[in-house]
């Protein structure tokens, strides 16, 4: 039902996670070598368990674990690892977590349900290409779609990018007809010749292309803000221990810093946690763009583009009622979003 459930079995997920280096290059400095335990506050009591699962902009949280980053920065932090991202976020909604890694839309779709709440405070990444729209020969525009058959899963960041994507060539999903399949099986039925199209993220594009004459139509590089990647945690965590959260959020800064100052390490790291080699890893292209804290603080901001979260969620919230993904959203979604502590870090560093 979600668009990252199959990415532990992927090893096309992890396109573009060289890009975090080049991004993090751009962060402020913060305090990126773990330092001696009298220098950081003790912090006592259970740890904070937190999910993530292989997506390239989650896994620089396995180099703040190897590397102390998170002690060193007085964050006590649990992290657990999950082969199926769905399962994170069901244990998230059940009170199972502090905290999970996720897209917007999923928080969404689980927040108004989930026993603790759910509120994003951190943007990791955006994807920048690895979602795709792939088309049969003969089809060189949306305008070509008219009429033609779409393969894809209804609800998920895919089926939403293209519908953004036919709203801007002033068309709409009526102008289309959705086949509505799991995304393995939208790929393959694109592949044998069952449809015009197929929208979609890897592996499952790379299964599309396959078709003899299929090409790529969009991606999410065309759409910035339509696909956020984040750092969620419960409302009852931020009540209970904002410091904690704080923690987290420097922590996340300062892993990059450390990916900047060491590439070469960090990237066997991330290898090692997504299970293939170094230069496998390094072989595969950027799809995916890893956010500064400059756009962290545009991405909570207001706005009327998607790269402005509240106008996002919202575009989000009634595109999945539309569809009857789910039946309504939170109440409030602006309390799906805190960007307090994004901004204590932009301003005391």
């Amino acid at each position: 039902m979600q668009r990252n459930r199959f990415l532990s079995t992927c090893l096309a997920f992890f396109f573009g996670v060289v890009v975090a280096v080049g991004c993090a290059g751009n962060a402020p400095e913060t305090s990126s070598e773990p330092t001696n335990t009298s220098e950081v506050a003790a912090v006592d009591g259970a740890p904070l368990v937190i999910g993530y699962s292989s997506w390239p902009g989650w896994l620089p949280w396995a180099i703040a674990e190897e590397k102390g980053l998170f002690e060193a920065n007085g964050a006590n932090v649990e992290l657990k690892w999950f082969d199926g991202y769905l399962a994170s976020m069901e244990a998230l909604a059940a009170g199972q977590l502090d905290g999970n890694c996720q897209t917007l839309n999923d928080t969404i779709s689980f927040a108004a349900d989930a026993v603790n709440g759910e509120v994003a405070v951190l943007v990791n990444d955006n994807s920048a290409g690895n979602d795709k729209v792939i088309v049969a020969e003969g089809i060189n525009s949306l305008e070509d779609l008219k009429g033609k058959t779409v393969a894809l899963e209804e609800g998920v960041v895919d089926d939403f990018m293209l519908t953004q994507a036919l709203e801007d060539a002033g068309m709409s999903r009526s102008d289309i007809t959705i086949k509505n399949l799991e995304t393995g099986a939208a790929a393959a039925a694109f592949a044998s010749g069952q449809a015009d199209g197929f929208a979609g993220w890897p592996p499952f594009w790379s299964i599309a292309l396959e078709r003899e004459g299929s090409k790529e139509l969009l991606s999410s590089k065309e759409y910035p803000g339509a696909i956020p990647d984040l750092l969620v945690v419960t409302q009852k965590v931020i009540d209970e221990q904002p410091d904690q959260v704080q923690a987290m959020v420097n922590t996340w800064f300062a892993t990059l810093d450390y990916i900047a100052k060491n590439p070469e390490e960090s990237n066997k790291i991330m290898a090692s946690r997504a299970g293939v080699s170094a230069e496998e890893y390094k072989a595969f292209e950027a799809g995916t763009r890893i956010f500064t804290i400059e756009e962290n603080l545009e991405a909570f901001s207001e706005g009327n583009t998607m790269k402005h979260m509240p106008f996002a969620a919202q575009k989000m919230n009634d595109f999945m009622v539309d569809v009857g993904f789910i039946e309504a959203g939170p109440e409030d979604l602006g309390a799906i979003l805190d960007d307090s502590f994004v901004k204590a870090y932009a301003e005391s560093s």
